[in-house]
């Protein structure tokens, strides 16, 4: 058995009896720091554990630290581990059985962390721990020996698991956030074939939110958000799930059930919520809502496509002067949409060939000098009669009719062709998930910058959460090889999407963009306010610097200042500005 030698100040190797805060004998004079006063202050106590007796030897202030009342209770490692709760994921036994390191003589680290129930009778209360320490192996190289220290961390681990329930939960109803649904319905569609059933979704809207909102005010609105929550949660089925979706917009998700089932179950949400009024501090109010239907995998194989069609059905069935609630079809999207997304397909071809694809310049400032550090190139179409239209008219109809990579290949030429004339120019420039997670864009990229290697350092790729997480692989092969081209890589509306922090670890992003949606009501929202510092002490931790998106108001520019973001966007310092073309545009074929 290879033993290792203690530490005089920490008085392993004793037995001693209870032993008070105040029956510890003062230092002489001049002499150091006491070190179980020491230990007493920051809440740690050591211990030693012979694994072969089980006998668990404790520094002499274990029975304050840990709040036990007797040293008898905690005298063998059975004894100790009994006073484990069950909602602890961890033990100092599982950890060091569980290892497997082999010992080469310096012993083997290992760390866990638990609860303990301490206190008298039935009353009970739980002191959460961190455990560290080593272990040492016996002639058959199990586990003989074993000494570490002991941290209470009850207020960081109890502030952990509010972080945790805020990062699943809406704090106004108690139902999912959206980014926990949209993980619900991910793992929905990921079902093996042989367990893979039929679910659907439904998206149900209050309606007339801004007449709530202007006639009582916003906190009576919460009120009747509240209440809609909790009459649908009481309608749903146990295996269902339900999640704020956006403002006073929820979705269900409804398991194992078919298309028909769906009708009848959004029917019985109808009947349930408009029965009576919601009591509110301002009195009764009548709501009502609107919803729309999707069945999966019938309308779609992914979250986000999903989604997309029960937004398509909910606008159809708020369209309608009688009817409360549409089912998506294919065709009753198309009967809306269909001319004019043909025509606007037209248009951006048009475009491309007839160069009227501009660009339009936004400038980002340094939070500290207030001065524009770079610029994001953001896309505009000119139409023939010189009118803009706006990206949000462009790229989602660009996406479905396959001209997205033709738009970002444009946007990216003249991006470049715009460092190239203005040598003291930083630009980002956005490119879309289709572009990124194209085998071929790599070579397509090193070839551009190939020719113009003076703009790497200058140019920043813009990639978003979502996108990222779609496809880890590829994502990780366009980052790696943007910057192994000296281009800085950054994730766009970061927050937006589900990024694990593995997820994040594994792919080596530059810079953060913080989703414009959480920083836009930052002076209002408490729940934003909590959101966005975990966000930036999230990529602070990872060495990110972040720029904050849609900052409207010098309140918001202050507070974010305060918090260290390192950069800000949005009106409350400039509107982004078209830029004339400084490089011929080519035609593209149709």
């Amino acid at each position: 058995m290879v033993q290792r030698p203690q530490r005089a100040d920490a008085q392993v190797g004793t037995q001693p009896g209870p032993v008070g805060p105040a029956s510890a004998p003062p230092p002489a004079a001049g002499a150091g720091p006491d070190p179980r006063a020491i230990l007493d202050s920051i809440g740690e106590v050591v211990y030693d554990w012979d694994v072969v007796s089980d006998r668990l030897t404790w520094g002499p202030n274990a029975t304050d630290v840990l709040g036990v009342g007797d040293l008898d209770q905690i005298s063998s490692g059975r004894a100790y581990g009994e006073l484990i709760t069950s909602d602890s994921l961890a033990s100092r036994y599982a950890a060091i059985t569980g290892s497997t390191t082999a010992d080469d003589g310096s012993g083997v680290p290992y760390r866990a962390r638990y609860g303990i129930a301490v206190g008298d009778g039935r009353v009970k209360q739980t002191v959460w721990l961190e455990d560290t320490g080593r272990w040492f192996a016996g002639p058959d190289g199990k586990a003989a020996r074993a000494h570490g220290l002991i941290r209470v961390i009850t207020s960081h681990y109890e502030a952990e698991r509010e972080l945790e329930f805020r990062s699943r939960f809406d704090t106004l109803t108690g139902c999912y956030n959206r980014a926990h649904i949209l993980d619900i319905v991910t793992r929905h569609l990921a079902r093996t074939p042989g367990k893979q059933t039929h679910f659907c979704i439904l998206l149900a809207s209050l309606e007339n939110l801004f007449v709530l909102n202007r006639t009582y005010g916003y906190d009576v609105s919460d009120e009747v958000i509240a209440g809609v929550a909790k009459r649908l949660r009481s309608t749903m089925r146990g295996p269902d799930s339900l999640g704020r979706y956006a403002g006073a917009k929820f979705a269900l998700v409804l398991d194992n059930c078919d298309r028909e089932q769906m009708m009848i179950a959004a029917q019985r949400f109808l009947n349930e919520t408009s029965r009576e009024p919601i009591e509110t501090s301002a009195g009764p109010i009548p709501i009502a809502l609107r919803i729309g239907g999707v069945a999966a995998p019938r309308d779609g194989r992914t979250a986000n496509l999903l989604f997309q069609h029960a937004e398509e059905a909910l606008d159809l069935a708020r369209a309608s002067g009688a009817t409360r609630l549409v089912a998506y079809e294919p065709s009753l999207a198309r009967n809306d949409t269909r001319v004019q997304a043909a025509r606007m397909a037209d248009d951006i071809v048009g475009a491309l060939n007839d160069g009227r694809v501009a660009l339009a310049l936004q400038p980002i400032i340094d939070s500290k000098s207030r001065r524009p550090a770079f610029s994001e190139a953001l896309i505009r179409l000119r139409q023939p009669d010189g009118s803009i239209v706006s990206p949000g008219a462009i790229l989602p109809i660009a996406e479905k009719a396959g001209l997205v990579h033709l738009l970002d290949q444009r946007v990216m030429e003249l991006a470049v062709a715009r460092l190239q004339a203005d040598p003291q120019l930083t630009l980002s420039v956005n490119v879309s998930g289709a572009t990124v997670h194209d085998p071929d864009w790599p070579e397509r990229f090193k070839a551009m910058i190939g020719q113009n290697p003076g703009i790497a350092s200058r140019l920043i790729v813009e990639i978003t959460e979502t996108c990222a997480i779609a496809d880890i692989e590829a994502t990780h092969a366009a980052i790696s090889c943007a910057r192994s081209l000296g281009v800085r890589v950054a994730m766009d509306d970061f927050g937006a999407g589900h990024t694990s922090f593995r997820n994040l670890r594994r792919l080596p992003f530059d810079l953060i963009k913080m989703d414009g949606a959480f920083v836009q009501n930052l002076a209002r929202s408490p729940d934003d306010r909590f959101f966005v510092r975990t966000l930036i002490d999230l990529a602070h931790h990872m060495n990110l610097p972040v720029v904050a998106e849609w900052v409207e108001d010098a309140e918001t520019a202050n507070l974010l200042t305060e918090w260290g973001v390192e950069y800000m966007q949005g009106v409350h310092f400039a509107d982004a500005r078209i830029v004339e073309t400084v490089a011929p545009a080519e035609a593209v074929a149709a």
